[in-house]
C-alpha cells in the first residue's frame, strides 16, 4: 500500500480502488445513484412542487462539484495550520468573491429574477463565537465540516456516518439549548449590504479577500521557498469534466454560482445544518423522548410549520439528500466509491465527539461553514467573518488534538477532500 492510500485509510476517508468495470466506473453504485435521484426528484415534484424538485437536483450539483473538486473546508485549514500550505484557502477566498460580486447587488435590491431574496444576517454574539469556535475542533475531530460531512458520507466514508448521526443529535440538543444561548449578550443582526451599499461593501470584501490570499501567499513562500506544485491532471476533456478530479479553482467557482441558483430558487442562501435539528426534532418527538413542540427554537409559526409537516417541504432537507445523491454519482463516475467498514475504536470516538461538537456549534452560531461561513460572508452578514476567525482558532486546537486520537495531519490537501 503507498503513503497516500495508507493515510486516508487511517483517516477515515474514502479509498480510491480499481473498479472492476472496464471503465472503471462503479456500474453498481451508479446505477443506484441515478436511480435514487431520478426517483426522488419525480417524487418531490409530485409531492411538493417543481420548484422543490428543482432545488433537489441543485443539491445533487453540489455533491458533485464537492466530490469532483474534492472541495474541503476542513482539510484546506488543517494543512494550513500544520504546514502553511494556503491553495485550499485562497480557492475558498475566489468562491466568497464570486459570491460577493453576484450576492450583494441582488441582496441590495431585494428581489432576482421577480423572486424576493433575503440573505442569512444573524445576531452576532457570544453563541456565535463560542459555537463557531467548538464547531471548528469538531471539524478536527470529526473529520469534515457540515459539507463535507455530506459529500464524503455520498462517497463512501463509512466513518463519515458516525460524524452524521452525532451531528443529527449534536444540532437537535443544541437547538434544545438555543434560548438560553440567545439570551445572553449580543449585536443585532448586522448587514454590511445594507451598512454600507453594495458597492462599498463589496469593495470592502473584496480587498480583504485579497490580503488573505497575499498572506497565504507570503506564508507558503516563507515556509517553503515556493508554492505547492499542482498534480498532473488524471484526465482530460470531457472525460475530466464527468468523472474528475477538478481543478479546486473550478470547484470553488462551481460553488458560488450554486449558491446564487439557490438564492434564486430558494429566496435565500444555502444552508445544510438546520436540516439537522429538524431530523434530529422529529425522530426524538416520534420516539417519545422529548416534546420537542414545546422548545423555544419551534416556537415561531415557520419553524413549527417544518416540524409538523413532511421533511419534503424542507429545502435544506432536499438538498442535503442531493448532495449525498450527487457526492455518490460523482465517486460512482470516477471508479472510487469503496466503503471502508474498519474504524479503530479512537477514530470513532473522535467522530462521535466532532459529530457532536460540530452540531451543537452549528445551532449556537446560526449555521455551519455553508449557512455562517459561506452564505453569510455572501449575505454581507457581519456575524459571518466572526464565525470565520472563531471557527479557525478552533480547527488550531481541533489540529492539535487529532494525533491523540490516532488520526493524521497531513501535509497537502488530500484528493478526497475533507
Amino acid at each position: 500500500m503507498n503513503h497516500s492510500a495508507d493515510s486516508i485509510l487511517r483517516s477515515g476517508g474514502t479509498r480510491p480502488i480499481q473498479s472492476t468495470s472496464p471503465n472503471g466506473v462503479n456500474s453498481a453504485a451508479l446505477i443506484s445513484a441515478a436511480a435514487m435521484i431520478v426517483a426522488g426528484d419525480i417524487w418531490i415534484a409530485d409531492a411538493v412542487s417543481g420548484r422543490q424538485a428543482a432545488l433537489f437536483i441543485l443539491g445533487t450539483l453540489l455533491g458533485l462539484v464537492l466530490y469532483h473538486a474534492s472541495f474541503g473546508f476542513t482539510s484546506a485549514w488543517r494543512v494550513f495550520i500544520s504546514d502553511r500550505r494556503g491553495s485550499g484557502l485562497r480557492a475558498q477566498m475566489l468562491m466568497l468573491a464570486v459570491a460577493t460580486a453576484l450576492f450583494f447587488p441582488a441582496l441590495a435590491s431585494g428581489s432576482l429574477f421577480g423572486q424576493p431574496v433575503t440573505g442569512l444576517v444573524s445576531p452576532l454574539g457570544v453563541s456565535v463565537i463560542f459555537g463557531a469556535f467548538i464547531f471548528g475542533i469538531g471539524m478536527q475531530m470529526g473529520g469534515g465540516c457540515a459539507s463535507g460531512t455530506l459529500y464524503t458520507v455520498g462517497g463512501g466514508s463509512t466513518r463519515m456516518l458516525i460524524t452524521l448521526a452525532a451531528f443529527v443529535v449534536g444540532s437537535t440538543v443544541g437547538a434544545y439549548h438555543l434560548s438560553w444561548w440567545s439570551s445572553l449578550p449580543s449585536f443585532p443582526p448586522i448587514s454590511l449590504v445594507k451598512a454600507w451599499g453594495p458597492w462599498l461593501a463589496l469593495a470592502v470584501h473584496w480587498t480583504v479577500f485579497g490580503c488573505i490570499v497575499v498572506g497565504t501567499l507570503w506564508l507558503e513562500k516563507r515556509a517553503h521557498g515556493s508554492l505547492l506544485a499542482r498534480p498532473a491532471a488524471l484526465r482530460s476533456g470531457f472525460p475530466r469534466f464527468l468523472r474528475g478530479p477538478w481543478p479546486i479553482l473550478a470547484g470553488a467557482i462551481g460553488l458560488a454560482l450554486l449558491n446564487f441558483a439557490t438564492l434564486a430558487l430558494a429566496g435565500r442562501p444555502w444552508g445544510i445544518t438546520s436540516a439537522f435539528a429538524l431530523w434530529g426534532s422529529k425522530i426524538a418527538g416520534c420516539l417519545g423522548l422529548a416534546d420537542v413542540s414545546n422548545w423555544t427554537y419551534w416556537a415561531s409559526a415557520e419553524r413549527r410549520a417544518e416540524l409538523t409537516g413532511s421533511v419534503l417541504n424542507d429545502v435544506t432537507s432536499v438538498m442535503d439528500v442531493g448532495i449525498i445523491l450527487g457526492a455518490l454519482l460523482a465517486a460512482a463516475l470516477a471508479g472510487r466509491f469503496s466503503p471502508k467498514t474498519t474504524i479503530s475504536a479512537r477514530s470513532a470516538a473522535a467522530a462521535v465527539v466532532g459529530g457532536l461538537l460540530l452540531g451543537y456549534g452549528a445551532r449556537l452560531a446560526y449555521g455551519c461553514n455553508i449557512g455562517a461561513y459561506f452564505s453569510g460572508i455572501a449575505s454581507g452578514s457581519l456575524h459571518g467573518w466572526a464565525w470565520m476567525v472563531a471557527a479557525f482558532f478552533g480547527n488550531v486546537l481541533g489540529t492539535r488534538v487529532r494525533p491523540f486520537f490516532g488520526l493524521e495531519v497531513e501535509r497537502t490537501v488530500r484528493q478526497t477532500g475533507c
